[in-house]
């Protein structure tokens, strides 16, 4: 006899309950995988939109969780269709959710950071996620976790997306950002205060100390400068023998080997007398942006410890869909280990390229040109 649609119903969430844990992890990697397809620029109004409509969700479901814990389990027997699936599977909606939103900032902080940054804030998502799947921390801390990843989504939101309204970064802007992120928490935590005055101590457990413990680990990277300075980033830099600007382009002179495809120009730079060092990058910032970064020249010395050469400043313009383009040109050098790193005016590096530095005699050459 054919199975009803409730039978069948209570026989997909008894599968579900035994494989929670494969089901979770499954919904965060499908967030992954779902936002990498969908990803767009930072400042685009469709990415902004869309982080708004996540977070606010991922908030309402998980509220509703919190309110409704230690309360009797409903009789989803006699609950319509709809409402069903939802108590089934609102844990996994929520994971799919945090994974598309840590996904999109993973993302975000990867291109805007040297890899030892884009790691160390890896580090610390792949830790919480292990801490989430704990069957043992789940039992005793689970709804505390999910708020404390959801803080985590919230305040990456407003780190992102405040310098691009304001149209610069630095430490005022950070803090505006952090404050910003603090005002959801604020108003749940005064809603829970006015109509549910039974619940402050759980709110305090459950919300209040997860959000403080990721606010002051914000604040402490930033403070060692490994906060990624969002909105920023640099999809190409290189060395180079000669910059020149045509009309609309810039036009790239290097004598790399073609068989070196992992450089970008002359990484492998021969020095012949009089030779002037380059290097030329593109640094994507928002439109309306308008903001200063120091591309900062360092040797390596005998004992192996960068010394800093040169600090220059360059005023840079957003809008632009492939980037800001901008170079820095060096006449006084020696034989050596180099390297250029373009960092932002409170000191968080935004790109590197290192490069050796070879003197050789004159001789003579020929020059490939590359366009940007």
């Amino acid at each position: 006899m054919d199975q009803t649609p409730s039978s069948r119903f209570q026989r997909l969430k008894l599968y579900y309950e035994r494989h929670e844990t494969a089901f979770d992890i499954a919904a965060f990697a499908g967030g992954f995988g779902f936002d990498i397809a969908m990803l767009d620029r930072i400042d685009a109004w469709s990415t902004i939109v869309q982080q708004a409509a996540y977070l606010l969700l991922i908030a309402v479901i998980l509220l509703q969780m919190f309110f409704s814990e230690g309360e009797p389990a409903p009789d989803t027997g006699a609950m319509p269709t709809l409402k069903r699936w939802y108590y089934a599977y609102r844990v996994a909606l929520v994971h799919f959710l945090l994974g598309t939103l840590l996904n999109l900032y993973t993302l975000f902080f990867f291109k805007s950071a040297s890899l030892f940054v884009s790691f160390a804030f890896m580090l610390v998502l792949a830790a919480l996620l292990v801490a989430n799947e704990s069957s043992r921390l789940k039992a005793q801390l689970g709804l505390s976790l999910k708020f404390a990843l959801f803080s985590l989504c919230l305040l990456s939101f407003s780190a992102n997306i405040v310098p691009v309204f304001v149209g610069s970064i630095g430490l005022f802007v950070f803090l505006l950002s952090m404050l910003a992120g603090c005002l959801p928490l604020a108003v749940i935590n005064r809603r829970i205060r006015i109509h549910a005055p039974e619940r402050v101590q759980q709110a305090r457990q459950q919300i209040l100390v997860p959000f403080g413990i990721v606010l002051i680990a914000f604040l402490s990277l930033y403070l060692f400068r490994l906060i990624p300075p969002v909105p920023l980033s640099i999809p190409f830099i290189g060395v180079y023998h000669n910059v020149e600007r045509s009309e609309d382009a810039f036009k790239l002179s290097h004598e790399r080997p073609a068989w070196r495809i992992w450089d970008n120009g002359d990484q492998k730079f021969l020095a012949q007398p009089g030779d002037r060092i380059y290097v030329f990058f593109r640094i994507f910032s928002p439109a309306r942006f308008s903001d200063q970064v120091l591309m900062r020249w360092y040797w390596k010395d005998n004992a192996g410890k960068w010394k800093l050469q040169d600090s220059i400043p360059i005023k840079i313009v957003g809008g632009r869909e492939e980037g800001f383009r901008g170079y820095g040109m060096k006449t006084n050098y020696q034989p050596g280990d180099w390297k250029l790193q373009v960092d932002t005016t409170d000191e968080r590096e935004i790109g590197r390229v290192y490069f050796d530095v070879t003197s050789v005699p004159e001789a003579p050459r020929n020059f490939e040109v590359d366009t940007q």
